[in-house]
């Protein structure tokens, strides 16, 4: 899988390098601490095109069974925003953020408010809130 450089700076906007960011999540067995680096991660991960790893991050109760995302035009990821991180119990956060992409040069932007679940000290996406 290609991608930043470690020793550059993470594409989560979080400031740190990608090695000390992300990358473990995406390229090893380490595990996101609170849902707020597992949002980081996946959106990496979507930077990356790495299915395999939001598959296996997203809860299987509302898992697609593909995302496809060699499909279509591609967007070009830009820049994360996490606004707010709320643990709602050791099992239960949100994390309202902020995503920017292009599309063949035209601007856009994701704003969702995300549910995750803590199941077996592993934190999952479960969904936008509607």
């Amino acid at each position: 899988m290609g991608g930043p450089s470690p020793t550059k700076d993470c594409p989560c906007g979080s400031g740190r390098a990608f090695a000390l960011c992300c990358e473990p999540f995406l390229r090893s067995n380490a595990v996101p601490a609170d849902a707020e680096a597992l949002m980081r991660s996946r959106y990496c991960a979507y930077v990356l095109q790495d299915e395999p790893y939001l598959l296996a991050t997203w809860h299987p109760s509302t898992r697609p069974g593909a995302l496809q995302l060699g499909q279509g035009e591609q967007p070009q990821w830009i820049g994360l925003q996490v606004r707010r991180h709320e643990v709602e119990d050791a099992s239960h956060a949100r994390v309202d953020f902020v995503a920017r992409y292009r599309i063949n040069g035209k601007a856009h932007r994701l704003e969702e408010l995300s549910r995750f679940v803590r199941e077996d000290g592993r934190w999952y996406y479960l969904s936008a809130y509607t």
